[in-house]
């Protein structure tokens, strides 16, 4: 558990950062009068400090040289409210910008949030969890403080330059031209550092993803990391990917360190020329002392918005980056309300609309009951490569209305993926599915999802209470307490009363704080608690001793009665709650028929239930020959292992006669 799963995103921006951070405008447009406003203030305060230069100006020429304290007083007293304005035009700007921006980045998650919840499964299949969570997190951090200092303050310091330049050519058109001289090479240096900058902040932004996903992979499976002493192995691909994160940083340090101290020499340099320029004139009697001090001053006050120009520009191209990584995850087309992939995240509107649930409702009133159908399901993964086969390759079956499938093959052979269409956690390629006789394609999501319920093969609890967990199953009416403790009650969850706080007990995150057994038997609690008219259930007692099994088995067939329900199964103990099976052989159904006749007539079933060592393939003639007794079981010979089957029957069958006792 080392690798960790990359980001699919290209690597490199393949547009301009003005194209990027313009895509943030339909965030922007509920904020952009206080900006737009902040970003008025911010060049007022500093057309204010301009201001300064113009007044030490006229105490030089005035008081200063006519030996008048009350003048100088007057101009400190000046200069003191000129900066006392300042301060506060920038607070007022700061406050401006401060709760709007934290709510644009609010709503930018809040999407980000939604979008993922409504994207197909083989997103998040592709996806690693860290690059979303870095996406969500981190990233929408970078472009909330873009918009309340970059943005403004590149807007704020081109003002300021400009306004600035103007004063300095006013007070000595020779003096202005030496400042500007640096100009054109600042120019070349910023458009080569902004394209390298570029590249190492979305290397940076990707290696920080890849982290994040190690991290959560290290946290949520310390428990395998502790119990096979892998914690040095995990320690060395940390220190590995810290590594080149680090590295990477280091370049992006370089590079801002390397156009800081281009901005920063040359303009001193041009300072230091325009001085002794200024001098020389002063000394000719062709410039006053308060005008090469306004000069100076005002040059001086240029310093930072010329030297913060490498520091916007890197914020900017972060920025930029991040807004990429946003929206390559926005821009993934998500399902309408049938299912079928076609809108973005950037495009507003519900999931399922009303008149569609209506109109497409297969199983309204009227229409006969007809269970579940699948006519020629076909089903390929789609990174699979393009020459292989499909995983599903045409399945047909028809589960009747109140009936119990069970679902029996080998490992691999596609039970949990075809488990997986129904609920259309991924879309058939080939083929329909029907329940009572309308497409699962046509019904809208919400109505697919009440009409149906599923417990995986691997329950996944939320960090929440045992009540919430369970409620999660129920429709939109919601679950009362009598429904969740109903169906407590067929998981045979009597464990809940024993937990400090009962329903109301936080289970931990993955629900880890509970056994593995509990854990599947609260899912199983899910699944049921809505009364859905279909049922799938994916091996659900794999996790539960011989005497749990049979007492839920008991309160499972109170369920099933009701329900039209198909079964995964791996143990005949689970078979015994179908009414009928089916196996699922190399992506389509070969057999299908009650437990003893699948047992007389198909070597594959007998071969699956009883863990013998026949081959598949065996002479099925012998299978044939060999009568099921009252249980259902061949009398296989004793070398396969009859007296242990044998044992193993008895002892479920004993334990389901208690539990009907009881």
């Amino acid at each position: 558990m080392s690798a960790t799963t990359t980001d699919p995103a290209p690597a490199v921006r393949s547009r301009s950062a003005i194209r990027s951070l313009l895509r943030l405008w339909p965030y922007v447009r509920a904020v952009r009068v206080r900006l737009g406003v902040s970003a008025v203030v911010g060049a007022g305060a500093s057309c204010v400090a301009l201001l300064i230069p113009l007044v030490l100006k006229w105490m030089v020429d005035g008081p200063v040289s006519d030996h008048d304290p009350a003048g100088v007083w007057l101009g400190g007293g000046l200069i003191l409210l000129l900066g006392l304005l300042e301060a506060l035009l920038f607070g007022i700007r700061r406050w401006l910008v401060a709760r709007p921006l934290a709510g644009v980045e609010a709503a930018m998650r809040a999407d980000l949030y939604r979008h993922l919840q409504r994207l197909p499964v083989e997103f998040h299949d592709r996806w690693a969890s860290g690059q979303l969570l870095s996406r969500a997190t981190m990233d929408l951090q970078i472009l909330r403080m873009f918009l309340a200092f970059p943005l403004v303050f590149l807007v704020v310091n081109t003002v300021t330059v400009l306004i600035g330049f103007a004063i300095l050519f006013a007070q000595s058109w020779l003096l202005g031209l030496v400042l500007l001289a640096p100009a054109v090479p600042l120019m070349i240096m910023c458009s080569v550092f902004e394209t390298r900058y570029a590249l190492a902040a979305r290397r940076a932004q990707d290696q920080a993803g890849d982290l994040a996903t190690l991290v959560e992979e290290s946290v949520l499976g310390i428990r395998i990391i502790k119990a096979f002493g892998r914690h040095r192995s995990q320690a060395r691909a940390f220190r590995a990917q810290t590594r080149g994160l680090w590295r990477t940083e280091m370049r992006k340090a370089r590079l801002l360190s390397d156009i800081w101290a281009v901005i920063m020499t040359l303009p001193e340099v041009a300072i230091g020329a325009a001085l002794v320029c200024g001098v020389l004139q002063v000394a000719d009697g062709k410039l006053s002392a308060g005008t090469l001090v306004a000069f100076l001053s005002t040059a001086l006050a240029l310093r930072w918005p010329v030297e913060s120009i490498g520091f916007l520009l890197a914020m900017s191209n972060e920025a930029a980056t991040a807004a990429d990584r946003y929206f390559e995850a926005m821009d993934t087309p998500e399902p309408d309300s049938s299912g079928r992939t076609g809108r973005t995240g950037s495009t507003s509107g519900s999931e399922d609309d009303g008149s569609a649930a209506r109109a497409t409702d297969g199983t309204g009133a009227g229409r006969p009951s007809d269970g579940l159908r699948m006519h020629a399901v076909r089903f390929r993964y789609p990174d699979a490569p393009d020459a292989g086969p499909d995983l599903l390759k045409g399945v047909d079956l028809h589960i009747g209305p109140g009936e119990t499938m069970a679902l029996v093959g080998a490992t691999g052979s596609g039970k949990t993926t075809l488990t997986a269409l129904l609920p259309r956690l991924h879309q058939a390629t080939g083929g329909r599915i029907t329940l009572d006789g309308a497409d699962i394609a046509d019904l809208p999501v919400k109505r697919l999802r009440e009409l149906l319920a599923v417990a995986f093969e691997e329950p996944t609890l939320f960090s929440a209470t045992v009540r919430e967990n369970v409620a999660m199953g129920a429709g939109p009416e919601g679950a009362d307490e009598a429904d969740i403790v109903r169906a407590l009650a067929v998981a045979q969850c009597g464990f809940v009363e024993r937990l400090p706080q009962g329903l109301d007990t936080q289970v931990g995150e993955q629900g880890l704080s509970l056994s593995g057994g509990q854990r599947q038997r609260l899912a199983l609690a899910r699944a049921v608690v809505g009364r859905p008219q279909f049922l799938v259930l994916d091996d659900p007692l794999s996790a539960l001793d011989v005497h749990t099994e049979a007492l839920v088995e008991a309160a499972l067939r109170e369920v099933l009665a009701d329900t039209t329900a198909l079964v995964v199964a791996h143990r005949p103990s689970t078979v015994m709650l179908a009414d009928r099976v089916a196996l699922l052989e190399d992506g389509r159904i070969t057999a299908v028929g009650t437990h003893a006749e699948l047992l007389r007539d198909s070597a594959v079933y007998r071969h699956l239930m009883s863990g013998a060592d026949e081959e598949p393939g065996a002479d099925e003639e012998s299978g044939a020959d060999e009568e099921p007794d009252a249980e259902g079981h061949p009398d296989l010979p004793e070398q396969h292992g009859a007296e242990e089957r044998t044992g193993e029957a008895d002892e479920v069958s004993a334990a389901r006669e208690r539990s009907d006792a009881r």
